[in-house]
């Protein structure tokens, strides 16, 4: 019952005097689906909700609106079914370094080429990362190399283990050997905006030089 006033005030239409002839435009264009997305209750500091606008199916409907368009045109003739994936954590995220940028094209590539060899079951990989990038190795990595056993509901089941903080690995043990220092002195590494020329654009994050072991 709760949203009950927003479809009402959706369906009499009276929100849209608040907008402006461009926002009005571009809200009307949307999806069905979107638009009410976008009129859902606000969270308690009055913003919308991102995390539950669910823009990647946006996308798709909008390229299919797009391609039937021209089908209708004679100017395309293929078929088109997307895969959806959610996006928000992405869209809200820092901006990517340029070691960020490298890895993920060098990554990108990898499964390229992987695709082009007709080899299945991989997972593109890039090695050598502490190296300048034309040091890197980029290669496919078995999916079953990453998996493991384990028990869930009753059945043994192959799984990719879940990601947690090793407590015995590198970063942690220097995180551990600094924190007493760094609380009572408030020392932090701070290193700055993101630097995208100069000297230090393609610096390696301290962690992954420590899991590496290219850095004590």
């Amino acid at each position: 019952m709760k949203f009950l006033p927003m479809m009402l005030l959706m369906k009499m239409g009276l929100w849209k005097k608040k907008l402006t002839s461009q926002s009005q435009q571009l809200f009307e264009f949307l999806p069905q689906a979107i638009q009410e997305q976008l009129m859902l209750e606000r969270d308690p500091h009055g913003n919308v909700q991102v995390a539950k606008i669910e823009t990647e199916k946006m996308l798709i409907q909008m390229v299919e609106t797009e391609l039937e368009k021209r089908k209708q045109e004679g100017a395309y003739k293929g078929q088109f079914k997307g895969q959806s994936h959610f996006f928000g954590y992405e869209g809200r995220c820092g901006l990517p370094t340029n070691f960020d940028a490298s890895y993920c094209y060098a990554l990108g590539y990898g499964a390229g080429a992987l695709l082009h060899s007709g080899k299945t079951g991989l997972i593109s990989s890039v090695g050598n990362l502490s190296a300048p990038v034309d040091q890197w190795t980029v290669g496919g990595t078995a999916l079953t190399a990453l998996m493991d056993v384990e028990r869930r509901h009753g059945k043994f089941k192959p799984v990719i283990k879940k990601a947690m903080v090793e407590l015995d690995g590198a970063p942690f043990k220097k995180f551990a050997s600094l924190r007493e220092e760094w609380a009572l002195k408030n020392r932090y590494i701070s290193p700055g905006p993101i630097q995208f020329v100069g000297p230090t654009s393609t610096a390696v994050n301290h962690t992954l030089l420590l899991e590496l072991g290219a850095q004590v």
